[in-house]
């Protein structure tokens, strides 16, 4: 529960590099993630050149910390991949969720930005990296070092606890 509760949505980072080793863990609880049927529709861009991570940041309004971390990784689905049609989003997200615990465990800090199903946002990133058509964009996670150390954050909320009925 602790990297949970202690996962917060980072938008400001420092300037220290994130190693390789980091991002290698990252991406390996991403790949853990449960998917349905097992089919692990995803695929996933390490961005570090800053270059590219601007032109990344730039695919939403909401989007500037991508620019502004060490490194940025765009988690796609492969809809090639897609044994049960429909459930990659569920994955991805599943596989998200995974990278930012982690991403919270090694006392770095990222921010979930939505790309999919916006789909001007979509045709940006697929166009910048020249995705094939079986590929589509579902989310940009900016990790870093936090600028800033917030604190936990617990959202429980009993009010929206249902005991066999609504």
């Amino acid at each position: 529960m602790d990297a949970i509760l202690r996962r917060r949505s980072v938008r400001r980072f420092t300037d220290a590099d994130v190693s390789e080793e980091a991002v290698e863990k990252i991406l390996a609880a991403a790949m853990a993630a449960p998917s349905a049927g097992n089919q692990q529709p995803w695929q996933f861009i390490v961005v570090r050149e800053a270059g590219a991570r601007k032109k990344v940041s730039e695919c939403s309004p909401y989007a500037r910390a991508a620019a502004d971390a060490p490194v940025a990784i765009v988690v796609c689905g492969d809809l090639s991949l897609e044994k049960h049609q429909g459930y990659w989003m569920q994955d991805c997200s599943a596989a998200v969720e995974n990278m930012l615990i982690e991403v919270t465990s090694q006392g770095l800090g990222a921010v979930w930005l939505g790309v999919f199903p916006r789909q001007d946002r979509v045709d940006k990133i697929k166009k910048y990296f020249a995705l094939p058509e079986h590929i589509v964009p579902f989310a940009i996670i900016p990790v870093g070092h936090p600028e800033q150390d917030l604190p936990p954050a617990n959202r429980f909320n009993t009010a929206r606890i249902h005991h066999e009925r609504w």
